[in-house]
């Protein structure tokens, strides 16, 4: 062990304690050793070096090894060598001899070394993980092997809590978030607290559960959980506010919907950091006066002095939120998003506080508000809420004028996210008009990145997004996947048709929009549907542009070939290749049936996470990443848009836009000669099919088209 400090030629007083030794294991500093640090200022040189010693000696102190001074060689490059002029034994360092300076080296003891405390070093609490990024199919980990975020790493969740009055774009928002992170393999719910308060409310669910106490263990369904708890009345580190809890109570409404479309198979079967302390007195426990029995849902439901409202909507709020924490802490979720105005900041701090007694400090949270300053978008949204739940098969102005005054309710204890959270240190998003401008503070995490990522693209410009498959290929005949092949005859002639047919829909489409743009009308009409958002402020659609986006293999630029690039913006894209097959590119089903047995039936059974072997080879995981860059290029853009591409990638972008569960990415089944047609809504995506007729050498929309599964294990 090298010595802490130099030999010197003088012999130590007798009552000076033993030269410590360096230890090489690491320790915590004790408060001994740190107030015994702090206050080294007020020590004699001899009595400081003296409690040091003393420190080191017993463990409680490490010292690292000294630092070698510019030019001198350090202690432990010492070495005894024979001197023959002084006739004794001196100090030879690094092999050159000890006369490298005549200044004599020093016999006081060095200044005390403080050791960076470790989060992880023993006695401390567990280190907190970094929320670094998950990536299903391309990220590994002891914790993660693939790639997807472990139900432990509880510090890698998110949860989103939307805030804003009504008619501010909150749901459609929430529907197009989640949509995007289950297209990346993130696993996203919405908990709506509108749709839990007009179940309740109606008398169709129960107002509170049985004590007012949340189920938990096998009474909710799950195993019993250790709920983690940071100290009390401290602000945690990532965001939250901690302080007195709110009665819990767990949600036992029916699960949401499926997925926006399913898919049937051929059969027809369906396959489906902290500044401040905050304490808020806690809510008050479930009120057995609330009943089940239905209320009034109108605006005066809203009014703050209706009491007995008030204290319901608050509790059906906790309930939801608990199901939302069941979720992620149990049921492997990733992300979810809790859909409600949550518009005061009295309900922002219990939300907080019930995260934290539940999941604790690591868990994070992301308020998104959604504001409208655009008075025109303003009063679109308020007619879209017509055809709402709350006011369906309503007189339209009446109706109108009782949303207006539900609004005005929420208003008086409004407050907008802005200095209490900033305050706090908590991560929050403001989006003002759906996209127009993005306000994003203190952001921590992978997936809150991911959020602002996407959300910086949003618009609401109405137009056409159109998928196809290339025309048909001289493989597609032989029966071979992957290659470079050029189109056949066939292929050809569905190239020419699909110029003519997309010229004619364009216009169709203009049309369209000037006559919905002419027949607005104020009072709102019975079956009003007013465009979204108008192009321009005179009533007239502008002429929008159009891109035509192909991959980079000769089949798919073939099949653009005959549009005009005066009229059509058209870009080739990698992104856009058909999923690379490796080792099994060029060949067929049977070839690779015969050749690739283990592989063939490996892939039949997990398409989704399977990866073809051998150089280049991809999976579907693979397509969705670098499908992802694409994706949010066309939430940004505000043109129409036609995407000639490949099997997969084509089943991949319907899996967005649709919605489609993860067990349908890898098998939808895309044919030769379908044309997929998706107009982005404030409401969801409208789609139509068209098939191709060569009969006629014309497209034909498709009534009632339904998604299939495919049979087949290996794509072309």
């Amino acid at each position: 062990m090298p010595l802490l400090n130099p030999p010197s030629t003088t012999a130590p007083e007798p009552s000076s304690p033993p030269q410590p030794v360096y230890a090489g294991k690491q320790s915590q500093l004790s408060s001994v050793a740190r107030s015994a640090i702090m206050s080294k200022a007020k020590l004699a040189n001899a009595d400081a070096a003296h409690a040091i010693r003393t420190l080191t000696a017993s463990g409680d102190l490490l010292l690292p090894p000294m630092k070698p001074l510019p030019g001198r060689p350090s202690p432990g490059d010492a070495r005894k060598v024979p001197d023959a002029r002084l006739g004794s034994t001196v100090l030879a360092r690094a092999g050159v001899g000890s006369a490298l300076t005549d200044t004599p080296l020093s016999t006081a003891p060095n200044s005390p070394q403080i050791v960076p405390f470790r989060r992880d070093s023993a006695g401390s609490n567990p280190r907190a993980r970094p929320t670094t990024l998950d990536i299903p199919g391309l990220t590994k980990s002891r914790l993660s092997p693939d790639g997807r975020i472990s139900s432990r790493d509880i510090g890698s969740k998110l949860v989103i809590v939307m805030v804003g009055l009504p008619a501010r774009g909150k749901s459609y928002i929430t529907r197009k978030m989640a949509r995007y992170l289950n297209w990346l393999q993130h696993d996203t719910q919405i908990f709506n607290v509108g749709e839990r308060r007009r179940e309740v409310a109606s008398g169709s669910a129960p107002a509170h559960f049985e004590g007012g106490e949340r189920a938990t263990g096998t009474d909710a369904g799950v195993p019993p959980k250790l709920e983690q708890r940071p100290p009390d009345g401290q602000m945690t580190a990532s965001g939250g506010v901690d302080g007195e809890g709110v009665a819990s109570s767990a949600s036992r409404f029916t699960a949401l919907p499926p997925p926006i479309l399913s898919i049937t198979s051929e059969n027809g079967d369906e396959q489906n950091s902290p500044t401040e302390s905050i304490k808020e007195p806690a809510s008050p426990p479930p009120d057995p006066s609330v009943t089940p029995e239905p209320m009034d849902q109108t605006a005066d439901f809203f009014d703050p002095k209706n009491k007995k409202a008030s204290r319901l909507r608050e509790r059906i709020a906790m309930e939801t939120l608990d199901e939302l924490l069941d979720y992620i802490l149990d049921r492997g979720g990733s992300v979810g998003i809790l859909d409600a105005t949550n518009s005061t900041l009295e309900r922002r701090k219990a939300i907080i506080r019930r995260v934290r007694e539940r999941a604790g400090p690591e868990l994070g949270v992301l308020f998104l508000e959604s504001l409208c300053i655009d008075e025109h978008l303003l009063e679109s949204n308020m007619r879209l809420k017509l055809s709402g739940p709350d006011y369906k098969d309503q007189d339209p102005v009446t109706a109108l004028a009782d949303f207006r005054k539900r609004v005005e309710m929420y208003k008086h204890s409004y407050v907008p996210l802005g200095a209490f959270e900033e305050r706090h240190n908590m991560q929050y998003i403001q989006m003002i008009d759906v996209g127009r401008k993005i306000v994003a503070h203190q952001i921590r995490g992978f997936l809150a990145a991911q959020a602002v990522y996407y959300l910086v693209n949003f618009n609401l410009s109405p137009r056409q997004i159109w998928i196809t498959r290339h025309g048909e290929s001289t493989d597609n005949v032989r029966g071979r996947i992957g290659g470079n092949s050029e189109l056949s005859a066939n292929g050809l002639r569905y190239s020419r048709a699909l110029t003519r047919f997309i010229d004619h829909e364009r216009r169709v489409w203009t049309v369209k929009q000037q006559d919905l743009a002419a027949s607005t009308h104020f009072p709102p009409l019975p079956g009003d549907c007013t465009p979204p958002y108008l192009t321009s402020t005179d009533g007239e659609a502008a002429d929008k542009s159009f891109c035509v986006w192909t991959s980079m293999l000769s089949r798919s630029i073939q099949t653009a070939q005959f549009f005009d690039e005066d009229e059509y913006e058209i870009k080739q894209m990698k992104m856009l290749d058909e999923l690379r097959a490796g080792d099994m590119e060029g060949m067929t089903h049977e070839e690779i049936r015969s050749a690739h047995g283990e592989e063939h039936e490996l892939r039949k059974r997990d398409k989704l996470h399977y990866r073809y072997p051998g150089a280049g080879g991809e999976g579907y995981l693979d397509v969705i990443n670098r499908l992802r860059a694409v994706i949010v290029e066309i939430e940004r853009m505000t043109d129409h848009l036609l995407l000639v591409c490949h099997r997969s990638v084509a089943r991949v972008l319907l899996a967005y836009f649709l919605g489609l569960d993860r067990d349908a990415v890898a098998d939808v089944d895309v044919p030769l000669g379908i044309l997929y047609m998706l107009e982005p809504k404030p409401y969801g995506v409208d789609f139509r099919v068209y098939r191709y007729d060569p009969e006629d050498d014309w497209f034909h929309v498709e009534p009632g088209y339904e998604l299939r599964r495919s049979n087949s294990a290996v794509d072309g």
